[in-house]
């Protein structure tokens, strides 16, 4: 899952993308290093950000799906927690919902996805993006994210979406601390037992950065050995701003571990 921001503020690519062309030249760049899907945002969700307006979140976003969905096949994601802006997304073309709140900001996100026949990741996420980093706690970690995503998809199957087009999201950096993302990805066989495909976001965030002392223009190796982790843990899909760098990682593990299965 590629991420194509059009937002002025996302934190590490904010403002490169926010014109249709160039919002659609980057998409260009992202299908031709390999991405599987495009998921394009017009609202930051980074630590301490606050909505922006639904009128300013269509203007972004709307114009970017239509223009793509002119160009590729491929599927399309938009990253928003607005209901409005998702119906108008999906009936320019998106195919899925990639909601950071799992359908509880905006009661009528369930319902509109589930009339498009179109898909969504329901994160986990504690607080909102402007306040989930004050202070993130809690007992299990792994436990409370499974249980919550876990009610979100019985949530999602009764507002008539079909469960083939449920993923779930545990949400790193979204109200946890560096231990709690150490152990959601680390428990993520767990998540994955919720029979539903798991969607990984962990590219170039801070995290990474306590752990290599690295900013975030440096953070690729960081990233791509996440996601390798994240999907040899059972992840099924990775969402990554380097496309490129991380499918050839991708493609090495998958060489070696077929290599050993065949040597059982």
């Amino acid at each position: 899952m590629a991420i194509l921001n059009v937002a002025p503020d996302s934190f590490f690519d904010g403002g490169r993308y926010c014109g249709v062309a160039e919002a659609l030249a980057h998409a260009r760049t992202l299908i031709g290093e390999g991405a599987d899907l495009i998921d394009i945002g017009g609202e930051s969700t980074r630590p301490g950000s606050r909505p922006v307006t639904l009128e300013e979140e269509r203007r972004r976003v709307v114009p970017v799906v239509v223009a793509l969905r002119a160009e590729t096949a491929l599927p399309i994601s938009v990253d928003t927690t607005k209901a409005a802006v998702a119906a108008e997304a999906l009936a320019a073309g998106a195919d899925l919902v990639n909601d950071v709140s799992a359908g509880r900001l905006d009661p009528a996100m369930l319902s509109v996805v589930a009339g498009h026949g179109a898909g969504i990741v329901l994160m986990h996420m504690q607080g909102t993006p402007e306040t989930m980093q004050r202070d993130p706690v809690y007992d299990d970690v792994v436990r409370e994210v499974l249980e919550f995503l876990s009610e979100r998809i019985t949530a999602a199957r009764a507002a008539g979406i079909a469960g083939d087009r449920i993923l779930v999201d545990p949400g790193i950096g979204f109200g946890k601390r560096l231990e709690h993302n150490l152990a959601l990805l680390a428990g993520l066989d767990r998540l994955a037992a919720l029979g539903v495909p798991v969607v990984v976001g962990a590219s170039r965030k801070t995290f990474l950065g306590a752990l290599t002392g690295r900013a975030v223009e440096d953070r690729l190796s960081a990233s791509v050995a996440a996601a390798v982790v994240a999907v040899a843990s059972g992840a099924r899909v990775v969402r990554v701003h380097d496309v490129g760098a991380t499918r050839a990682a991708l493609a090495v593990a998958e060489a070696i571990g077929a290599a050993r299965r065949g040597m059982a």
